[in-house]
């Protein structure tokens, strides 16, 4: 661009630009922070890289090269699209919850972090199935209404009974909101696609508890009875082998709690 041009840009810069910049910044800040630590976060870069290349084709006059790249652009909406299916979603939900979200909800507190993780270390010494979705920004009122409400204070012991074999809610989720145990024997989604392998296939609790985290971001423990273990769906993705002392740690740094 010559300096002309550019000087001109900078001189005919006004308030309305201003705003532009900064819708477009925030919608980039939302959808980094939604992408980082997932597989998604990689096909940015490649996406990126895509971008690069197109620009250095078009310096360098490589015209067969560049008339390619340009040509796959005509799809990348498409691909877009149907790459971060999960991450657009889960941002218009992030963005329609604290647009709605009152400002004095209470969070998750620490101590109550504390009842959580000592409940799934209980269960998993145990091999007792569990499987608790602990609410972040977006709100997991519609899936709590699938369920029995509790509307109780977060205990280990009450976590514990909900989960017991003869227990009639054992089989289904318990939601964690604003403090409280919700609502328990939930049922939550079973994600369209993964990669968990096939030994995670007949374990519903796991592919459930992947599923709500690929459309929204609770984060979600999963205490299985075959073998149990603990592990917590973040973001679409399942990591595996906690003990209570990881477990609470990767909670309090995810959900923020101080």
């Amino acid at each position: 661009m010559p300096f002309s041009e550019f000087w001109d840009a900078i001189t005919q810069f006004n308030f309305v630009d201003f705003i532009d910049i900064l819708l477009v910044s925030f919608i980039l800040y939302h959808l980094f922070l939604l992408i980082k630590d997932t597989k998604a976060y990689q096909m940015a870069i490649g996406l990126g890289v895509i971008g690069l290349l197109y620009i250095i084709t078009k310096w360098t006059n490589l015209i067969t090269s560049n008339w390619l790249i340009r040509n796959f652009f005509t799809y990348l909406i498409i691909a877009i699209i149907v790459l971060f299916q999960n991450e657009i979603r889960r941002f218009l939900a992030e963005l329609g919850s604290r647009t709605l979200r009152l400002p004095s909800a209470p969070q998750t507190t620490r101590e109550s972090l504390e009842e959580i993780v000592l409940a799934a270390d209980f269960l998993s010494k145990k091999k007792i199935g569990a499987l608790i979705a602990i609410e972040k920004e977006i709100t997991l009122q519609s899936y709590a209404e699938r369920g029995t409400k509790i509307g109780a204070e977060i205990s280990r012991d009450l976590l514990i009974s909900l989960f017991f074999p003869r227990s009639p809610l054992h089989d289904g989720a318990v939601i964690i909101r604003n403090n409280k145990i919700t609502a328990a024997g939930c049922l939550l989604p079973l994600p369209p696609v993964h990669s968990l392998g096939k030994e995670f296939s007949p374990r519903t609790r796991h592919l459930a508890a992947v599923g709500l985290s690929q459309e929204t971001d609770a984060a979600t423990i999963v205490v299985s009875e075959e073998t149990g273990k603990i592990s917590l769906a973040i973001r679409g993705t399942l990591e595996i082998n906690f003990d209570k002392e990881k477990l609470l740690k990767r909670l309090t740094e995810y959900l923020g709690v101080k």
